[in-house]
């Protein structure tokens, strides 16, 4: 997958686990690309060591599943990190 493709999935998926994650989280499209992307890399990473799913094709149903599952985990911290900064 090429480095356009990884980030249009990591900003995609980040808004689909901003979507399912009730309450407000804080940031914009730019956070939300970043908690994406690495929500996607961490969500490929644990799917190639616990369930041999890598993340190679875009338009893969796997690929996906484990890029909003990465981004789902990486937003529940970040919420557990700033939950103090709301106003």
């Amino acid at each position: 997958m090429g480095f356009l493709a990884f980030l249009l999935l990591g900003l995609i998926a980040g808004a689909i686990a901003k979507f399912i994650l009730p309450g407000r989280q804080n940031g914009g499209w730019f956070a939300t690309l970043i908690l994406g992307v690495v929500g996607a890399m961490l969500g490929g990473w644990l799917g190639s060591v616990l369930f041999n799913a890598p993340l190679e094709e875009f338009f893969s149903i796997q690929t996906w599943l484990v890029a909003i599952g990465g981004s789902l985990i990486v937003l529940l911290i970040y919420g557990a990190f700033t939950a103090g900064r709301r106003r």
